[in-house]
């Protein structure tokens, strides 16, 4: 882990205590192999008198009660056979059954899509937990099962209910049976002990005295401090406990919760109407906004009215534990933004060697233009009223989202965020995307990557600033940089301002290769008339789009710092988020230039494989001549297996292609327009006949190259093709280059 990007959570939570976002805090971060971060912030209390936080502070957990103690006892119950996810509430509890709600499942009410209400009024608790469930049994549900996602407390309520009938023990005992008190969790439960109660944190007024180890919920309260919707405390050091068996698959140390099978059914999240959700646990849905943005989509997480948070993510052996008592003194407290941010330089702080194992070295400190704009308060944006055009990989160098820093700026005002091809979280593979809602701000996102390409004078209402903030790979035919092009159209026929927030060309800045665009064979995959590897920033070419298409428009750069032109993305320190889909590693990047150029024949270049754009093949190919073939050709830095792979989805998705592994062997001599040129070569010499050229031009854009391929010139011959074209794009290039 990085310390230095730790340590920065000391700054942004000076920053909330200044703010009186929360009075205190305990910030936990920790992986399988142990804790990395603990520390203690503020006060615990404020009121009557004032109390520092320690890391032993006991907190109302409020919500986490949900999937810690609730969820977690249903699925101990599935483990041993009591329970069916998929049988009715009713099978276990009868008079649920009442007023429509004989279909509603365990599992939509694990999910939230049972269709009931949120909270049922307080007064149906006046006659404690057993008038509560009876008046709980006669509610009607609000929509059909599964038909919406309505966060709802009574679910959960009705889930503890459950436990109950079946085991026999409450919530509470059975939690601490099967849970809390094998994983050694010794200051988890409900009704905290009076020794406890003394180091809890206190949360608001109740009857004329403050709330110290006393629930929180009045719902909870009413019912005696035992619900399945909340009522746990708990202290960071324990929960860290639970979350390392979350991250042991359900095991920890000799100890065994969940068995793998359980565990994977509780944590894998699926779709429900606007978000993902697992089985007592948030994935991604409005109530994410504590969700770090680097992590996988395989992490779960929830959090508390409280201000309490939990994060754990299997793929990064990271979780991330916030605790605090946001809503003391007078319930005002925000602190859900705050979470999101210590759990993203958590993230952050996780750096990848090009082997796969976590390092500690962290690189040069590289800037992007977003880190700039930050450093100088956001300066460039200030009184605007901004359109971002961003995704997932619009992130800070801490790994805070662009959307999130913009939002929450001052004097910065964020109308509507624009998304890309592969949609604002670039997780889509589909020929058109919907416009959809940020689940962070609740902001429109419109889609430029659906029926329209550009931004629209509807979607323009009430924008002064168009932002650009995306990570493009340094490949004409890589669709960002069109989508750029065309805001920047958009914005000089609307008088709007276009500001770019620079980013490195992860593949240098220096290497140009491959056919120029020919004018008048523009498209969305060629915008502009550029070599296939053009070795510029999207800063660079936004001010080369300006000039040369005559664009009038106040264009403004907020520049890269730190970064040599020669540098590939891994000399930077920075995090790599993969910018879609298809391009997973630098590799990749480096790699697509070249082997994207054939994509569009009848071969698979690997999509539905975990190596896209490393492997091409087909059911046609015969693995062992084209290797041959490939490698007597000498293309410098690199060497071809022969492979046989199966793909998953796209090109001959589920059958046997034969094919090879492109391996890099010398990147500082290898070129990937060489490579590309020679698979071509190769596939005319072994497989005229059964490789379809149909569709060869469409991402070369170069008819003269097609031809030269077909009548099998050599790669340097057909690499002279483009030599005079590529020394005058070397001169208009010149004058809008940014970087030494």
């Amino acid at each position: 882990m990085d310390s230095a990007r730790l340590n920065r959570i000391d700054e942004i939570v000076s920053d909330g205590l200044k703010q009186e976002k929360m009075p205190g805090c305990v910030v936990l971060i920790g992986r399988r192999e142990g804790i990395v971060f603990r520390r203690a912030y503020g006060f615990r209390q404020l009121q009557p008198v004032k109390a520092e936080m320690t890391t032993d502070t006991v907190f109302d957990l409020a919500s986490l009660t949900k999937p810690i103690a609730t969820a977690t006892s249903i699925m101990v119950l599935v483990q041993q056979v009591k329970l069916d996810l998929n049988a009715t509430v009713a099978a276990y509890l009868p008079e649920f059954a009442q007023n429509g709600k004989d279909t509603i499942t365990l599992r939509h009410l694990l999910t939230h899509t049972g269709g009931l209400i949120p909270d049922n009024p307080i007064e149906d608790y006046a006659d404690g937990a057993a008038g509560a469930i009876s008046k709980i049994y006669e509610l009607k549900p609000t929509a059909a099962p599964g038909e919406s996602f309505d966060y709802s407390d009574v679910g959960f309520i009705v889930l503890g209910q459950i436990v109950k009938a079946v085991s026999g023990k409450d919530v509470h005992e059975f939690s601490q049976e099967h849970i809390f008190k094998p994983l050694n969790m010794a200051e988890t439960g409900f009704l905290p002990h009076d020794a406890i109660k003394l180091r809890a944190a206190v949360t608001q007024e109740r009857d004329g005295h403050w709330m110290q180890g006393e629930v929180h919920d009045p719902r909870a309260f009413a019912m005696g401090g035992i619900a399945g919707h909340a009522g746990l405390f708990s202290t960071a050091d324990d929960l860290a406990r639970y979350a390392t068996m979350m991250l042991g698959s359900g095991r920890l140390e000799n100890v065994q919760i969940l068995n793998e099978a359980t565990f994977k059914l509780m944590t894998t999240s699926v779709e429900i109407p606007r978000g993902r959700r697992a089985l007592g646990w948030d994935a991604k849905t409005g109530f994410s906004s504590n969700r770090s943005d680097l992590m996988s989509s395989q992490a779960f997480g929830h959090g508390g009215f409280t201000g309490t948070g939990v994060w754990i993510d299997p793929v990064q052996n990271l979780y991330y534990i916030f605790l605090s008592n946001r809503v003391h003194p007078d319930g005002k407290g925000l602190v859900n933004p705050l979470i999101g941010r210590i759990g993203t330089l958590a993230s952050a702080a996780i750096v990848q060697r090009q082997d796969g194992e976590n390092s500690d070295t962290s690189g040069r400190d590289v800037f992007n233009g977003i880190d700039v704009l930050q450093r100088t308060g956001f300066a460039t944006l200030k009184g605007r009223n901004v359109g971002l055009i961003t995704n997932q990989t619009g992130l800070s160098r801490d790994g805070v989202s662009t959307i999130r820093l913009l939002h929450d700026a001052d004097e910065v005002s964020l109308k509507a965020i624009f998304s890309p091809e592969h949609g604002l979280d670039g997780d889509l593979d589909i020929p058109n995307i919907s416009d959809q809602q940020d689940t962070t701000t609740g902001l429109h996102v419109f889609s430029l990557y659906g029926d329209q390409r550009r931004p629209t004078t509807e979607s323009l209402e009430g924008i002064d600033t168009l932002v650009f903030d995306i990570q493009d790979i340094g490949c004409r035919f890589y669709t960002y940089v069109s989508t750029m092009g065309h805001a920047m159209q958009a914005a000089s026929e609307h008088r709007i301002r276009f500001v770019v927030l620079d980013r490195v060309n992860p593949i240098n800045g220096v290497t140009v290769q491959g056919p120029v665009l020919a004018e008048g064979q523009e498209s969305f995959v060629g915008f502009h008339s550029l070599p296939v590897r053009h070795g510029m920033t999207a800063g660079e070419l936004a001010t080369m789009f300006r000039a040369e298409l005559k664009l009038d428009l106040e264009l403004d750069v907020v520049p890269v710092e730190g970064w040599n032109r020669n540098d590939y993305f891994d000399a930077t320190g920075l995090v790599w988020t993969d910018p879609s889909p298809n391009i997973r590693s630098l590799t990749q990047a480096l790699l697509y230039p070249g082997v994207g150029l054939i994509e569009m024949t009848n071969v698979s270049v690997g999509r539905g494989t975990d190596t896209p754009f490393e492997v091409v093949g087909a059911p046609w190919m015969d693995a062992r001549k084209l290797a041959v073939h490939l490698n007597e050709a000498g293309v410098p830095g690199v060497r071809f297996i022969p492979v046989h792979f199966t793909p998953t989805t796209s090109a001959f998705a589920g059958e046997t292609c034969q094919g090879v592994n492109i391996v890099v062997t010398d990147r500082g001599r290898f070129q990937p327009l060489s490579a590309g040129l020679q698979l071509m070569c190769s596939l005319i010499a072994v497989h005229r006949d059964q490789w379809d050229r149909t569709n060869l031009n469409r991402l070369l854009s170069s008819r003269k190259t097609v031809e030269a391929v077909e009548s099998g010139q050599s790669v340097h011959e057909i690499e002279l093709l483009w030599a005079e074209d590529l020394a005058r794009f070397l001169n208009r290039r010149r004058r809008f280059l940014r970087y030494e």
